[in-house]
């Protein structure tokens, strides 16, 4: 998928709550194992990072590493915190 359009998809995701608009103060990440990326949609092989974290009530999100950056960097010209350390 394009750049663009993967960052259309996942401004809409946070636009209407899909995607969390606040930052996740932990995030790991590892080799993928077939997860659904929440950005894209697509799987993140066993050959992909994954990011994952938990984004408030125990829901937990996971993305490809690209997919993951666009989303923290949506949220931040939507005038959200970034993702970080905990203050």
């Amino acid at each position: 998928m394009d750049r663009p359009t993967l960052r259309l998809m996942i401004q809409d995701k946070v636009a209407d709550g899909r995607l969390p608009h606040h930052y996740i103060p932990r995030v790991g990440g590892g080799l993928g194992n077939g997860e659904t990326c929440d950005g894209c949609g697509e799987t993140v092989t066993k050959t992909q990072v994954v990011m994952e974290g938990l984004s408030g009530k125990d829901r937990g999100v996971q993305f490809h590493t690209a997919c993951f950056y666009i989303w923290d960097a949506t949220r931040q010209v939507l005038g959200y915190k970034p993702s970080g350390p905990a203050d």
